[in-house]
């Protein structure tokens, strides 16, 4: 079976490596990067040059290929996944874009295409097992989800490395948070209404609104949901202060007689300082806690996770806990475990109890592991 990585990027590499070792496969890795791609010199992955930010040139890349994994950064996934699936591939998609995936619902559905997107650690994994949680209960009354990817050992004056595609973290502090509340949507500023948490192995974190929740809010009838994203406590106050200041702006601005966006400037100048270093150790850590009703008893559901730099395989955690994820759903779509036409929110998988523990079973096997605890409350 012909497989091809749209990204070799920090997540993009660790997954195609990881199709690569499954002997059905055969692996392509398309990125505009040449730096990305000298990467797999020696390993037994295809690898082409090509700009996916042309839709046009994605369609005619992924003809001759039997499943794409889309791993462009948000701002290019909804145009990429749309060109996939005008190509009629299905097609496994873990980019962070701000458009309605069930968008693209008709056309995948039209074009005879499987298509599962925002299949990362959260939104993704946490999706998935809410949607499996929700299909137990008789009625589900409460989610949360706290999630963050963080750098183990903390330096000033960031105390944050960036996981994945920097300009898909700037995202965090700037999109409208949208959560539910008593069954209504709520839209809050990023960064807003602050919390402390303690974790074992970690200590004080603070949890701030962003919008992970995305397609949550309209495929889980439940009255109260929210995600919040966790870092260092201090983090948010001077993310505050650079998007107050306009740092983050997507508006140009005149410096010296020339135009430029002020979010491409910071970008220049923050993401050196946010590159997680080859064998810098980061953690992934997550918790999902989901409540309702099951036979008139009121019961709590906590998944835990957290994750480390596996230093064996010099994979970073969040490009374990997103990208294992990933390959494993293109693994059960592949095997023919998941073939819904349309396109897939993960809590759709979450459905089906096998197809969860396939893909428990699949991040396990990677040291990757989900802690359930159940109780009566």
């Amino acid at each position: 079976m012909k497989i091809i990585v749209l990204g070799a990027g920090l997540v993009g590499k660790p997954m195609a490596l990881d199709l690569s070792y499954e002997k059905d496969f055969e692996i392509t890795v398309a990125d505009i990067s040449e730096e990305n791609l000298s990467s797999f010199k020696g390993k037994n992955i295809r690898t082409i040059r090509q700009d996916l930010s042309d839709p046009e040139n994605v369609k005619i890349l992924v003809k001759d290929f039997d499943i794409v994994l889309s791993a462009v950064p948000g701002f290019m996934g909804f145009q990429t996944l749309k060109a996939v699936i005008e190509a009629g591939k299905n097609v496994i998609d873990i980019a962070f874009f701000s458009e309605d995936l069930f968008l693209l619902n008709d056309m995948a559905i039209k074009n005879n295409v499987t298509a599962i997107s925002d299949i990362g650690v959260a939104p993704g994994m946490s999706n998935i097992l809410i949607g499996y949680v929700n299909h137990i209960l008789d009625k589900t009354t409460s989610v949360k989800i706290f999630v963050g990817g963080l750098p183990k050992i903390r330096k000033l004056p960031f105390e944050y490395k960036a996981g994945f595609s920097p300009i898909d973290v700037i995202e965090e502090y700037t999109r409208p948070a949208r959560y539910i509340k008593d069954g209504k949507e709520i839209i809050k500023p990023a960064l807003s209404e602050p919390e402390l948490m303690n974790f074992p192995n970690i200590g004080t974190l603070e949890a701030f609104n962003s919008d992970g929740l995305r397609s949550l809010a309209k495929t889980i009838d439940c009255p109260d949901m929210i995600e919040k994203t966790l870092r260092y406590p201090g983090h948010i106050e001077k993310m505050a202060v650079l998007r107050e200041t306009g740092f983050f702006d997507k508006e140009e601005v005149e410096v010296n007689g020339k135009m430029i966006r002020p979010i491409d400037l910071t970008s220049k100048l923050l993401f050196p300082k946010w590159k997680l270093e080859e064998g810098e150790v980061d953690i992934t850590v997550m918790q999902v806690i989901i409540e309702g009703e099951k036979d008139e008893k009121k019961l709590r559901y906590v998944y835990g996770l957290y994750d480390e730099y596996d230093p064996s395989t010099k994979v970073h955690s969040m490009a374990r806990t997103t990208g294992y994820t990933a390959t494993a759903a293109l693994r059960m779509v592949a095997r023919g475990f998941y073939s819904k036409k349309g396109v897939s929110a993960p809590e759709f998988i979450g459905k089906n109890p096998s197809n969860v523990e396939f893909i428990l079973n699949e991040l396990k096997s990677r040291g990757v592991v989900y802690k359930e605890t159940k109780f009566e409350i």
